[in-house]
């Protein structure tokens, strides 16, 4: 079996840097917090190059505080893509705030520009785009537009961490950035773990006053706040293997660079290249298929560990029914959930792994139609 992911490998290959760095933690009982999440704070805020860094217990976490220490609240509307994980627009009705979506460019797959300012009303009052399977959003018009109206932007980088834009890292472009360090993330802790990135002062006091019961002391709580802290564990793995990033997140680009390549030639629709400026870190490398269900069952029986990200797009979400959404309103999204296919990628993959993926795609894809073909634009 070929696995979309392989994180024993990778544990393997960082096997004796882990195991020291744990045992560093069980010894010095600094258990939730403490010095090496504070390290692992000003590394990943050195990579990114986007400010200071609040790290927390999960994605949702840091992105739930950044709208909080924002001042998004009830009776709010918040901008985003209606397709990336439920995350995005869980954060945002956590705050009593209304999660608005937008339609996805075909060509990238992220939150379209073009549709963002229609999406305005007085009520709005920030923009979330989601960086989505490792590629930044189309982000100078996003800024733009954000700022001609007076809008906060969040980057929702759960998903981009080391991708560029412009020349520069996710994280470094909006009022606050979130990122996810979920295990099976491409910087992933050996269990849950995430953080906030801001230049803003008083968004970073907010949000640390915020992930600890809002206190400003022991026992003296100035904000009603949240349980949301990382523990030393997870910061200590972080920090090793933020090492390693640079390192993975180059075999990645080779792997889906061949993934390229073969679907060129097989005719099997994929995302629009990166273009000068760009650096697309593929946590995700997905393609397009007409037939995509039967396509995932095929592949599966071969023994190929395909995914999907994601099947339902938010707006035909039943969590969100009371938003009034129906099949249709955002077209390309809806058929990005019914056509799109995960392929096994991760930095330790071997070339036989992937010329193997290649060749099982190859026998059962269907190429007959492309999602272009079937969406009108």
């Amino acid at each position: 079996m070929i696995p979309l992911m392989d994180l024993k490998a990778q544990y393997q290959s960082i096997k004796s840097e882990v195991d020291e760095a744990v045992l560093k933690v069980l010894a010095s009982a600094e258990y939730i917090l403490g010095r090496e999440v504070r390290a692992f704070d000003e590394e990943f805020a050195a990579y990114c190059d986007g400010g200071e860094c609040v790290a927390m217990n999960s994605g949702t976490s840091a992105l739930h505080l950044a709208f909080l220490a924002a001042g998004i609240g009830a009776g709010d509307e918040v901008i985003t893509s209606a397709m990336t994980f439920i995350a995005t627009a869980s954060a945002i009705a956590y705050t009593g705030a209304k999660p608005v979506f937008v339609d996805i460019d075909p060509a990238t797959w992220n939150i379209d520009p073009a549709k963002i300012e229609a999406a305005i009303t007085p009520r709005t009052r920030a923009i979330v785009p989601v960086h989505l399977h490792g590629r930044v959003a189309d982000m100078k018009p996003i800024m733009e537009i954000a700022r001609r109206h007076g809008l906060l932007v969040v980057e929702d980088a759960a998903q981009a961490h080391g991708a560029e834009y412009d020349g520069r890292r996710a994280g470094g472009f909006g009022d606050i950035a979130c990122f996810s360090f979920y295990a099976g993330k491409n910087l992933g802790a050996c269990g849950e773990g995430g953080a906030a990135m801001s230049r803003n002062p008083d968004y970073i006091k907010r949000m640390r006053l915020l992930r600890d019961w809002g206190a400003e002391q022991k026992y003296v709580h100035v904000l009603r706040g949240y349980n949301y802290r990382m523990e030393g564990i997870q910061g200590a793995i972080l920090r090793v293997k933020l090492r390693h990033l640079e390192d993975w997140t180059r075999a990645r680009i080779i792997h889906a660079a061949a993934y390229d390549e073969s679907m060129d030639a097989l005719g099997i629709a994929r995302p629009a290249s990166p273009v000068a400026g760009e650096r697309h870190v593929y946590h995700v490398y997905a393609v397009r298929a007409p037939h995509r269900d039967e396509l995932r069952q095929a592949m599966l029986d071969a023994g190929v560990g395909v995914g999907m990200h994601y099947p339902i797009p938010l707006h035909l979400q039943p969590t969100f029914a009371e938003l009034g959404h129906q099949p249709g309103d955002f077209p390309f999204a809806e058929a990005f959930g019914a056509e799109t296919l995960s392929l096994p990628l991760f930095a330790e993959m071997t070339e036989a792994q992937r010329d193997t993926v290649c060749a099982e795609l190859g026998r059962r894809a269907d190429r007959s139609e492309s999602l272009s073909a079937r969406v009108p634009a």
